[in-house]
């Protein structure tokens, strides 16, 4: 089993950061950048062997609503493979004993630029060429940036989904798809995860299926549905804590379900997930008990 870092704001607000923006971490490609690094690494030293990079919430339109043109835009996307490199490059230094970690490059929903939670229900109401030309650019400066993996993540729609898969084809670095879900059946806009999996599967774009961002209870349904629609792809799984988010609010309520990751992730292993990691609300501490948990193949 291959783990999975957990998530990016969750680490950057025990380091002291208040990130409500439209940008969210992204914000720090711009004012904070050694704090990128420094969150990163905190996931590295807890046994993390790939980390996310801080671009889920970039996109040039979000950039632009704080008066930052295309250019510097595209500029502060790349630079967020960089920073995870930087991080990855001096946990390597500081421990030369080690195996290589990876970085992936996030891709997240075009809901995240809206920031008003949308990614949780996929109802966008855009038409699809937006959706095409929303993650065009971001893409090619994100598959030129160096990064291991291209990592979309959190898609709550079938259409977003595919139109992903179908721009995946021009992209010279492996990805993988993660949704988010309401269920254990269907992604969050509604769809029926079996067949949109089934579809992606049949574009031959992807080296990997999953789902983050979503209520651990519901994860080994997933991941059941995405083996029988796609059974040759590998199956990557970083769930949140189980807590809701109120976008309005931008809080989270609710109880937490995943106290006991460990546990979790053994029957998510057994079921066929081969990366695991966590998502909004999952710290470096859970991740250094899957670590632990599930030490590593390769010395």
């Amino acid at each position: 089993m291959i783990v999975v870092d957990g998530g990016l704001i969750t680490q950057l607000k025990a380091q002291g950061f208040e990130l409500d923006g439209v940008l969210w971490s992204a914000e720090l490609l711009h004012t904070d950048p050694q704090a990128l690094v420094d969150a990163h690494k905190a996931y590295l030293e807890a046994g993390a062997e790939v980390i996310i990079s801080a671009s889920y919430q970039a996109s040039r339109a979000g950039f632009h609503q704080v008066g930052i043109d295309a250019d510097e835009a595209d500029r502060l996307i790349a630079s967020s493979v960089t920073l995870a490199r930087r991080a990855v490059d001096e946990f390597m230094a500081d421990h030369p004993e080690t195996y290589t970690r990876y970085v992936a490059a996030s891709i997240g929903p075009y809901g995240a630029v809206l920031n008003d939670g949308s990614e949780y229900r996929g109802n966008y109401g855009v038409p699809r060429a937006i959706l095409r030309d929303f993650h065009a650019v971001r893409l090619k400066v994100l598959d030129e940036a160096g990064a291991d993996i291209l990592a979309c993540e959190t898609i709550p729609s079938a259409e977003e989904a595919i139109v992903l898969g179908e721009l995946l084809a021009d992209a010279a670095t492996p990805a993988w798809l993660t949704f988010s879900c309401r269920d254990g059946e269907h992604l969050c806009g509604g769809a029926r995860i079996d067949d949109v999996a089934a579809e992606l599967d049949l574009l031959g774009t992807l080296m990997a299926l999953g789902v983050n961002c979503t209520p651990p209870q519901y994860v080994s349904s997933l991941i059941e549905n995405l083996r029988r629609a796609a059974p040759n792809l590998p199956i990557v799984v970083y769930p949140n804590s189980g807590e809701a988010f109120v976008a309005g609010d931008n809080r989270w309520e609710g109880d937490r379900s995943l106290d006991d990751i460990v546990a979790y992730a053994r029957e998510w292993h057994d079921a066929g997930a081969t990366l695991i990691g966590g998502c909004c609300r999952v710290g470096p501490a859970e991740i250094r008990a899957l670590a632990d948990a599930f030490p590593p193949l390769t010395d």
